[in-house]
């Protein structure tokens, strides 16, 4: 009796996932995110970038030794938010980056503007020691100096 109350437990579970999906349904519309990530042209390694939309979860990547990232909207789901978003990085986590970040690039006001669109997106960063001020061009997404 109790191996039959099992397998009605287990198809039951299985039912109610499968009509009601495992979280993906409320899941907003994603663009699959990529880039690097320098610091004077040099390439800023075990840094975490996030992408953080006015509203709902940002999504994070950590930079690898080429300074390379491609972001992550949850565990295992590859992507970002479609929509405007602001650009951060940090240390990671008890470790720290190849280099020092300067904290204006470390926080929700970043001069890092992007819009992230369905699809494929590629935003380069080249962030400046001394802080100077940059801005992403939107036709080729990669910085442009102020001028």
């Amino acid at each position: 009796m109790s191996s039959c109350f099992a397998v009605r437990s287990f198809l039951l579970v299985g039912l109610i996932f499968g009509i009601t999906g495992c979280g993906g349904a409320d899941r907003p519309p994603l663009g699959s995110v990529s880039g690097t990530v320098t610091i004077d042209g040099t390439p800023l390694t075990g840094v975490i970038v996030a992408f953080m939309p006015a509203e709902g979860r940002p999504a994070t990547a950590t930079t690898d030794d080429k300074g390379r990232y491609r972001l992550e909207y949850i565990d295992g789901v590859s992507g970002c938010k479609v929509g405007p978003a602001t650009v951060s990085f940090f240390p990671p986590t008890g470790g720290s980056p190849s280099h020092a970040i300067p904290a204006k690039y470390t926080n929700s006001s970043s001069e890092f503007k992007v819009d992230v669109v369905k699809g494929s997106n590629k935003f380069d960063f080249d962030l400046k020691a001394d802080g100077a001020t940059e801005k992403k061009s939107r036709k080729s997404k990669t910085p442009v100096p102020l001028d």
